[in-house]
């Protein structure tokens, strides 16, 4: 692989990547910005406060105090918050008001009240803090030290631009009798969000115009010169004890391009996935597979969002020119390949302990993928396929492939719960099983799993714009695929299962 061109590809992909978080950080700033229009307030649900005390009070806010200058007049700062409440007494009256904490610890010194120690949404609980005292304090709306306040019967609404300094919330009885017991709502807004928005957005922006042609530039790099489609017809006999042919070890493939054998049935596709069982497979090494594909699992992060930036730009390719970019499409299956072979040695079917190649090109591993290259697209079909016409195929594979979802109700909240693995992991934790117990994976086992990954990877391939021809409809069980020349066999292997037999060394 091209050292330059992967390094484009990595900056790219970085750089894409972080221009859609900013984009994504202006949408929300942006709608947030957008709902905030004519004064109106951000406000939680309606909360019901009570505690046996003359006045509730918050935990100081400090804001931007800047407690190195210790004479500086307050600021004003670019937010502003509401408060809104009533007494759940009909007949009661309530005060809401803001006030430097200094201010209202004097005016609460021996005073029995209770300060908001922290609060729990789901389901709704306020911890207090609770402070002692004797003395009956005057009434709030008679003290001149605060700074925004309301009173009255009914409901009422305070609103206070925040200014820097160290500040307290207190909601009290008009009367400053107890126990208090309100019904509250909070709001806040800030003049931040606007210019938030623009410089996410152009940031954005740019970090997207810069990381897309990059990213594009080295998946066409790394695809140039990719192999033709059509595989070599291998004649190699069987290893020993083995029930599945493998590519000759060590043989280069010469990628010329035969003429297609029948295949019984038609039921050939034009993306074709294969994979041979290794008959000498550990009983034990699948259990840490995980941590082996690691390295594999942190580059196809990188692959996979360079594959959908590609397969955006041919989408486009496609709708003017009815053709796929002979380059992009090399790279966007090599990225197919390296995944299938990866799940082919982990956790797509455990079926050989060689470690999967680090490379888009075909090798003589005994997992591959290929999709014959298209001389011409469709350009009507290449606007429904992928959303549209795939939605059977999507429906089967989600059930294949996807876990369980149910809805169960928590704390009062409907929530939606996972619950269990999906088909192809609980069949493949069975081969894994029955490997490490008895050092054999079932033969019919491995056929079905290669049937079941064989039908989505070629929905993937005809969802990613690579073919025309509706993916059948049918389980194609077994190691190579219908469309794929067939290997000799010796017929001297015993049918059922493999002998897993411990490696050498």
């Amino acid at each position: 692989m091209k050292p330059g061109r992967i390094a484009m590809l990595v900056l790219g992909t970085l750089s894409a990547i972080a221009g859609l978080g900013l984009l994504a950080g202006a949408g929300i700033s942006g709608w947030a910005n957008y709902q905030q229009r004519e004064g109106r307030f951000y406000t939680s649900t309606v909360e019901y406060l009570s505690h046996n005390s003359h006045a509730l009070t918050s935990p100081g806010l400090d804001l931007a105090s800047g407690q190195n200058v210790p004479d500086a007049a307050p600021a004003d700062l670019p937010a502003s918050i509401m408060l809104r409440g009533k007494a759940t007494d009909p007949a009661g009256e309530i005060f809401l008001g803001i006030a430097p904490r200094s201010e209202v610890d004097a005016y609460l010194a021996g005073v029995e009240h209770a300060e908001i120690a922290g609060v729990k949404f789901e389901p709704f609980l306020v911890q207090y803090r609770e402070f002692a005292g004797t003395t009956a304090p005057a009434r709030p709306a008679d003290q001149g030290f605060w700074t925004a306040s309301a009173s009255g019967p009914g409901q009422q609404e305070l609103t206070w631009n925040l200014k820097s300094g160290d500040w307290a919330v207190v909601i009290m009885n008009a009367e400053a009798g107890r126990p208090v017991a309100v019904e509250l709502q909070a709001g806040a807004r800030s003049d931040l969000l606007w210019p938030i928005f623009l410089g996410l957005l152009i940031g954005g922006l740019i970090l997207l115009v810069v990381g897309v042609p990059l990213v594009i530039a080295g998946a066409a790099g790394l695809g140039r010169g990719g192999p033709p489609s059509y595989p070599p017809s291998p004649s190699y006999p069987l290893p020993p004890g083995a029930t599945q042919p493998y590519a000759a070890p060590g043989a280069v493939p010469s990628y010329t391009a035969p003429d297609r054998p029948p295949v019984p049935g038609g039921r050939s596709y034009p993306a074709r996935l294969s994979g041979y069982l290794d008959p000498n497979l550990s009983r034990w090494l699948w259990l840490v597979k995980w941590f082996l594909a690691i390295p594999h699992y942190v580059v196809l992060v990188f692959l996979w969002f360079a594959f959908i930036v590609t397969t955006i730009a041919a989408w486009f390719a496609i709708l003017f020119t009815g053709r796929y970019p002979r380059a992009l499409f090399n790279f966007n299956v090599g990225v197919i390949r390296w995944s299938w072979r990866v799940a082919f040695y982990a956790y797509g079917v455990l079926g050989t302990d060689r470690y999967p190649p680090f490379t888009l090109a075909r090798t003589d591993y005994p997992a591959d993928f290929d999709v014959d290259y298209p001389d011409r697209l469709s350009r009507g079909l290449v606007l429904v396929k992928s959303w549209l016409l795939a939605i059977p195929h999507l429906l089967i594979i989600a059930v294949v492939a996807g876990s369980v979802r149910a809805w169960a109700v928590r704390d009062g909240n409907w929530v939606q719960e996972g619950a269990g693995v999906s088909l192809l992991g609980l069949l493949v934790f069975i081969a894994g099983v029955i490997l490490l117990f008895t050092g054999r994976y079932r033969r019919g086992l491995f056929d079905l799993l290669l049937g079941l990954n064989r039908w989505i990877y070629r929905v993937l391939a005809y969802a990613a714009l690579m073919r025309d021809e509706y993916p059948p409809f049918h389980l194609d069980q077994g190691p190579a695929d219908p469309g794929d020349p067939q290997p000799a066999d010796d017929g001297g292997h015993p049918p059922g299962v493999v002998e897993a037999t411990p490696p050498r060394g």
